[in-house]
């Protein structure tokens, strides 16, 4: 029997698939902005958003959920005393993806993935 799975797979087992999450947040937090697939894009949209929700309640249990997760402890630093204190009084939809069209080598439909200021 086969049975739906939560989430896209992109062609990649779980630990790879999850290897790349992991650095499109740490990039996505580093530039504030990234051009991506939707499907990407819609798939790390809510991880990027409790990133900086623990940012926001920033106590060290937070902290260390967050350097297990993003690759560089250079953007945690930047993320708990930069980036979340801009959302401070915002109770939540810290990221906007926009429709850019399709790619030309392969038709994927892109987006842009960015910060809301």
């Amino acid at each position: 029997m086969r049975h739906k799975l939560s989430g896209r797979q992109f062609g990649r087992a779980s630990g790879p698939r999850r290897a790349m999450f992991r650095i499109m947040v740490t990039d996505l937090l580093r530039h504030g902005q990234m051009k991506t697939t939707i499907a990407k894009a819609k798939e790390i949209r809510p991880l990027v958003e409790k990133m900086v929700t623990l940012g926001k309640k920033g106590t060290l249990h937070d902290r260390r959920q967050a350097a297990a997760f993003i690759t560089d402890k250079s953007i945690v630093k930047l993320m708990f005393d930069e980036i979340a204190p801009r959302y401070k009084e915002r109770p939540g939809g810290y990221t906007r993806i926009t429709r850019l069209g399709v790619r030309p080598g392969d038709a994927a439909e892109m987006a842009l993935i960015e910060l809301i200021d």
